[in-house]
């Protein structure tokens, strides 16, 4: 199940979003808009979710969430933007 969130993650959003892929969820940020899709197989199922609720894709990223450790990754085949000169998918960030 895919979550559009605005706000924090309640435990039962979180434990829907746990049960696609059971240690870590996929997510995509707007990080103009201040929100997150979270959930779902692949990164690109999120940022599906944003686009349709008006995000701009030049203003989605995406990312993992490991509960367990509290950690964030940022390897995502929707990060790789040659136009906004960021060719690598993972642990960089978007530069303005």
């Amino acid at each position: 199940m895919i979550y559009l969130l605005r706000d924090r993650a309640t435990k039962e959003q979180m434990n829907e979003m746990l049960a696609t892929l059971n240690s870590y969820i996929k997510l995509a940020v707007d990080i103009e808009k201040g929100i997150l899709a979270g959930g779902g197989e692949l990164h690109a199922d999120c940022e599906a979710v944003l686009l349709e609720n008006g995000s701009r894709q030049v203003d989605i990223w995406g990312a993992d969430w490991y509960p367990l450790t509290q950690e964030v990754g940022y390897e995502s085949l929707i990060n790789i933007r040659p136009r906004q000169n960021n060719r690598e998918g993972g642990n960089s960030r978007p530069s303005y």
